[in-house]
C-alpha cells in the first residue's frame, strides 16, 4: 500500500466517523484514534511532531493527554527521537510496530469495502486498490470501448510485467466503477518469465492474450519473428497521437519503418543521491565516474551498516544492463551502430554487417569502474539486483544508487521509505570520453499476431485507453512517474506530484534520453544473455577482463552472423 492509498483510507474513515458526532452529540471522540492518525499522516508528509502538539490534537486535557501518550510510548507504539546529538528535547514518530499495525487495519478496511462495493467473487480482497485512482480523480473509460466490450461479450486478456505500475493498471481496469475486466484476466510475470511466455504464446493457434506488454529492447526480435502485428493501421482509428509522445520514446515502438505498438510507460536509468548526506558533508553531486567513487568512499562505513553505492550486479539481465549503461557512459555502444548527432542510431545500418565492439578501452574502463564500485557496495552485490538493491537504499543504508525511475518512485511514496524528500535525482555520471546520456527503458503495448481479427480492434481500443493522457496522468498522480507524453509532463498537477516527472522532462528537453545503450535488434536478448554471463565471470574473478570481453565479443559476433534477417535497420 503506497502513501496515497493510505491517506485515502484515513480520509474515508475520518469522513465516516464525522456524521456520528454531528448527529449524536455529547460524546467524546476517540483520542487514541486522533493521536494515531495525526502521527501516521505526519510520518507520510515527513513532518516532525512535538509532544505538546500531539497532546492538543488528542482533544484531552493536558495532563490526561500526556498520560495517554506516555502509555503509547511505553507500549512501543510511539518513539521519542532526540532533535539532535545530546539534545534534551525530542519529537514523536510512529514506531515500526504502529506503522505495520495501521497498515494491517487499513488493508482490512479496504478489503471489506471491496467486498461491499462490487469485487468479483473469488478474487483476493486485499489486492483491491482503494479508490481506483488517487486524489479523487476517477478515470472513466471511453464509451466506445465499454459498448464494444458489452456487445461482443469479449473478456480481454492481458500479459504484463510484474511491477507496481501494471498492478495499478490492473486495479484500474478491475475497479468496480469501470468493470472492464476481472483481475483473473491479467497475468503479471517477472521479466524472464514474461519473455518465455510471449514466445510460447506465439506457438499456439490462437493467442491466449489480447494485449502484450513487451520490454522495449525486445521489439526487433518479436517483430522479425512475427510475434506481434504492425499497429500503423490502428493508430488513426483509435485516435492515438504519436506527436504527443517524446520522439525518442515513440521511436522505441518502430521497426523497419512500421509502428508495432504504443509506449505504455517509460523509465529512465539514473543515479540517486542522498541529498541530506551530501549537504552535511559539503560534497557536490557526482558528474563523473571518479566523483561517484570518491563520494561513495566518503560515506562507505559497512561497520555501521552504511554503504557507498548500490547497483544491479546479479548474474544475467541485471549485470548485463549495468555494463551496457556504464559502457554507454564511456561513449560506446556494444555493437557497431552508426554515430549521429544524437549519439548512435540503427537507421540505415546493414544488420548483416553489425559486429561487437566491446574489445576496447571503453569496455575496460566500464569493467574497471564496476570493479571499484564493488569495493563500496554491500557484501554480495554480485548476487543483488532490483528490489534487493532498492530496499538497501530505501532503508537509508546507501548514499548513492543506480536505479530505474519507476523503481525510484518508491523512495517518495512507499510508507516504509526513510529517504523520502531526501533524494536528488541525477543524470548518469560520465565515464572516460563519454557523456551523461541516460538510458530509456519501459514497455510497449502490442497486439499478438495470432489474435483473431474479430478481437484486434477491441484490443487496439484497450491499448489506446491504457496509453491515454488521462490514464497516464492518473498513474503519475498515483506515484508512477511515467510521463512519455508531452501533455502529461507539461500538466502542472502531474508535474507537481513527483520530482521525477520534472527531472525526466528536463532530461528530454536537454536531449539526454537515449535508447542506443540497449539496441532493439533481433539479437538483443542473446547479447544480453552473453554479457550477463561473461561480465559476471570477469567481476567475480572467474576470468580476466580481457578474456571475458574477448569471449563475449566472439559469442556475440556469432549470434549477429547467424540470426540476422533484414538487410537494413529500422527507419525512423
Amino acid at each position: 500500500m503506497n502513501d496515497y492509498e493510505m491517506l485515502r483510507v484515513i480520509e474515508f474513515l475520518d469522513k465516516t466517523r464525522r456524521p456520528f458526532g454531528d448527529v449524536i452529540g455529547g460524546f467524546d471522540e476517540d483520542p487514541g484514534w486522533k493521536i494515531v492518525v495525526f502521527l501516521i499522516k505526519a510520518h507520510i508528509h515527513s513532518q516532525t511532531v512535538a509532544i505538546s502538539t500531539l497532546g492538543q490534537e488528542s482533544g484531552l486535557p493536558y495532563a490526561t493527554s500526556m498520560r495517554l501518550i506516555n502509555r503509547m510510548v511505553d507500549s512501543g507504539y510511539i518513539l521519542k527521537v532526540p532533535k539532535g546529538p545530546g539534545a534534551k528535547t525530542f519529537s514523536l514518530q510512529p514506531s515500526e510496530k504502529l506503522l505495520q499495525s495501521f497498515q494491517a487495519y487499513a488493508g482490512k478496511t479496504k478489503s471489506l469495502l471491496a467486498q461491499t462495493l462490487g469485487l468479483r467473487g473469488g478474487e483476493q480482497e486485499e489486492d483491491y486498490y482503494f479508490g481506483g485512482t488517487p486524489l479523487g480523480s476517477q478515470i472513466i473509460p471511453p464509451m466506445r470501448l465499454v459498448q464494444k466490450r458489452v456487445e461482443s461479450h469479449i473478456e480481454l486478456r492481458f500479459l504484463l510485467n510484474d511491477d507496481n505500475y501494471f498492478s495499478s493498471m490492473r486495479n484500474m481496469w478491475a475497479d468496480f466503477r469501470n468493470n472492464l475486466a476481472s483481475k483473473k484476466n491479467f497475468d503479471l510475470l517477472p521479466l524472464p518469465d514474461l519473455y518465455r511466455r510471449i514466445l510460447d504464446n506465439r506457438n499456439k493457434p490462437v493467442s491466449d492474450y489480447d494485449v502484450l506488454a513487451i520490454n522495449m529492447p525486445w521489439l526487433g526480435e518479436f517483430a522479425e519473428k512475427d510475434i506481434i502485428r504492425p499497429f500503423d493501421a490502428l493508430i488513426q482509428k483509435t485516435g492515438i497521437n504519436p506527436l504527443d509522445f517524446h520522439p525518442s520514446i515513440w521511436s522505441t515502438a518502430r521497426w523497419d519503418g512500421q509502428d508495432y505498438g504504443v509506449p505504455g510507460y517509460c523509465t529512465i536509468e539514473i543515479l540517486a543521491a542522498r541529498r541530506d548526506l551530501f549537504a552535511d558533508a559539503g560534497l557536490d553531486f557526482p558528474r563523473k565516474f571518479e566523483d561517484v567513487l570518491a563520494a561513495g568512499r566518503h560515506f562507505h562505513a559497512p561497520q555501521h551498516g552504511m554503504y557507498g553505492a548500490v547497483w544491479d550486479g546479479a548474474r544475467g539481465m541485471p549485470i548485463a544492463s549495468s555494463f551496457m549503461f556504464f559502457l554507454g557512459a564511456c561513449g560506446q555502444p556494444t555493437i557497431s551502430l552508426r554515430k549521429s548527432r544524437a549519439g548512435f542510431t540503427l537507421e540505415g545500418v546493414n544488420l548483416e554487417e553489425l559486429h561487437c565492439t566491446i574489445q576496447s578501452d571503453a569496455a575496460l574502463s566500464a569493467l574497471d569502474f564496476m570493479r571499484r564500485l564493488i569495493e563500496i557496495s554491500p557484501p554480495g552485490i554480485l548476487n543483488m539486483a532490483w528490489d534487493k538493491t532498492l530496499d538497501v537504499f530505501m532503508k537509508g543504508k546507501a548514499s548513492l544508487g543506480y536505479f530505474w525511475t519507476m523503481r525510484a518512485a518508491r523512495f517518495e511514496y512507499d510508507v516504509q521509505s526513510v529517504v523520502k524528500r531526501r533524494v536528488e535525482y541525477l543524470p548518469q555520471p560520465s565515464g572516460p570520453g563519454g557523456t551523461r546520456a541516460s538510458p530509456i527503458g519501459g514497455f510497449l503495448f502490442c497486439i499478438p499476431s495470432n489474435l483473431p481479427e474479430a478481437r484486434v480492434e477491441l484490443a487496439a481500443d484497450a491499448i489506446a485507453w491504457m496509453a491515454s493522457r488521462e490514464a497516464m496522468k492518473a498513474h503519475v498522480k498515483n506515484g508512477f512517474p511515467i510521463a512519455p507524453r508531452f501533455s502529461v509532463s507539461a500538466d502542472p498537477e502531474a508535474a507537481a506530484s513527483s520530482p521525477i516527472v520534472r527531472f525526466v522532462d528536463q532530461l528530454a528537453k536537454k536531449n539526454l534520453l537515449h535508447t542506443w545503450q540497449r539496441p532493439n535488434i533481433p539479437q538483443y536478448s542473446a547479447i544480453e544473455r552473453i554479457l550477463g554471463e561473461e561480465v559476471h565471470d570477469a567481476l567475480s574473478g572467474a576470468k580476466s577482463d580481457r578474456t571475458a570481453l574477448a569471449d563475449a565479443a566472439d559469442r556475440i559476433n556469432r549470434e549477429l552472423k547467424t540470426s540476422g534477417k533484414r538487410r537494413t535497420g529500422p527507419a525512423s
